[in-house]
């Protein structure tokens, strides 16, 4: 697709949170950047894109999502997954390594920067802690970084081994790169395949406690205090690691945290359904699990209380196979991308977050936690004039039932299908060009 030399959103509801915009104006774009913010602009030879009725936000940040390529490109590709993001609203994209093989190696970043040259959002890389993501031997960090590594993980794994852990900090303190911790420790999880309560006593399924998270949780915000490092709490889900965030970004420490919209929407309950027939539904089968009421409730207020600052889909996208058998073989995960603005607007039409929150964790918030903006990326997150002409164009009241076949992500595997939500990504804008557009014909 070419870039649109010059466009103008004409007409929306503003809402940048960065700046406090929030006032029906127009938008323009020229070369990819933003130009001006003002009402009624001349338009000249411009594209216009009609936002009338329209919240115009800047493009979603995604700090966690599954490629799936290399090695998996049955599941999702970053052509696909990209596709995914700009029909989400997304226009940054931050790829996990757990592919195949993992992005463990500057050659390795260096494939996955190529191929996301020409896909419809901006895609950023994260490298592996360890090689292969085994936990015994770390990468060689700056070698990463330089290759254009945003972050570390081992994400679908903790960096369990704690002498690891702590080298592993104390690198990163030099190189300014959070390391993003899965936060679940093996020894207390011990092959846990949903939240160890009710629900799983009920099914006859094996529990993974909530103590499995805060363990983690408090080592490595221990580590990153001794090493001056970030740590980053990858798909947050309980009560109690939360509270131990917010205790030690109190104490001004670099602790930083993401939260799904499954786990802010989704409680365990929804593994064995409301019918009298126990659904052992695989699709809500997800790491971390899904959790209490309770927890649902401290992740929102967490999120409304800039506690945690970015909403992250964690989307794991997988064939219709990994999902139709048995609970205990089912894969991990749910295809997140695609159904993230309905359900967090939901929750403001609920009155559990404002709007202008709800955009934050979504755009600047998570911009900000990990420094992405920087560069040629400088105002990523923002509508600032110069920033990276990215856009979202949100229609906050329209009714959306959540079908997945029609999803452009490969993966359908979502508990989600058939709810009915509120909320829809009308247009995505990245980069300049037009790449989602599901608006009325006029």
């Amino acid at each position: 697709m070419t870039l649109t030399r010059s466009l103008i959103v004409r007409g929306g509801r503003v809402i940048d949170p960065a700046s406090g915009v929030d006032a029906v104006l127009d938008v323009r774009v020229v070369d990819g950047r933003i130009a001006e913010l003002g009402a009624e602009l001349s338009s000249g030879t411009a594209e216009i894109v009609d936002a009338a009725g329209l919240v115009v936000s800047p493009g979603f940040i995604d700090l966690h999502v599954h490629l799936r390529e290399p090695g998996q490109e049955h599941k999702e590709t970053i052509a696909s997954g990209a596709r995914a993001a700009a029909r989400g609203g997304f226009t940054t994209i931050c790829a996990m390594p757990n592919t195949e093989p993992a992005m463990d190696t500057a050659a390795t970043i260096d494939a996955v920067v190529l191929r996301a040259r020409d896909v419809d959002c901006r895609v950023l890389p994260i490298g592996a802690v360890t090689m292969g993501r085994k936990g015994h031997e770390m990468t060689e960090l700056a070698a990463l970084r330089d290759a254009g590594a945003v972050a570390v993980s081992d994400d679908g794994d903790a960096v369990s081994d704690n002498a690891i852990a702590r080298r592993a900090f104390e690198y990163l303190a030099d190189l300014d790169l959070p390391l993003a911790e899965h936060c679940e420790d093996p020894a207390i999880s011990q092959g846990g395949v949903m939240h160890d309560g009710a629900v799983s006593a009920r099914l006859g399924l094996r529990g993974q406690p909530a103590a499995a998270e805060l363990s983690i949780v408090q080592r490595d915000i221990a580590l990153a205090e001794a090493s001056g490092a970030q740590f980053h709490g990858c798909h947050i889900s309980t009560e109690a690691a939360l509270e131990a965030i917010a205790d030690a970004r109190a104490r001004g420490l670099q602790v930083t945290a993401e939260v799904t919209p499954h786990h802010l929407f989704l409680s365990h309950d929804i593994v064995a359904g409301d019918g009298e027939e126990l659904l052992y539904d695989t699709n809500a089968k997800v790491n971390p699990p899904l959790r209490t009421d309770a927890d649902i409730e401290a992740c929102v207020e967490a999120l409304a209380a800039g506690v945690v600052e970015a909403v992250a889909t964690d989307h794991a996208p997988h064939a219709a196979v990994d999902k139709c058998c048995e609970f205990d073989r089912a894969a991990f995960g749910i295809s997140g991308l695609e159904s993230a603005w309905p359900v967090v607007n939901t929750l403001v039409s609920q009155g559990r977050l404002r709007l202008a929150e709800a955009i934050a964790r979504l755009t600047v918030g998570p911009a900000r936690t990990w420094n992405l903006d920087t560069g040629d990326r400088l105002g990523l997150g923002t509508l600032a004039v110069g920033a990276p002409a990215d856009i979202a164009l949100l229609a906050t009241d329209a009714p959306v039932k959540i079908d997945p076949e029609l999803w452009e992500s490969k993966g359908k595997n979502t508990p989600l299908a058939g709810r009915e939500l509120v909320g829809a990504v009308a247009a995505t804008i990245s980069q300049g060009r037009i790449v989602w557009d599901g608006r009325e014909p006029a």
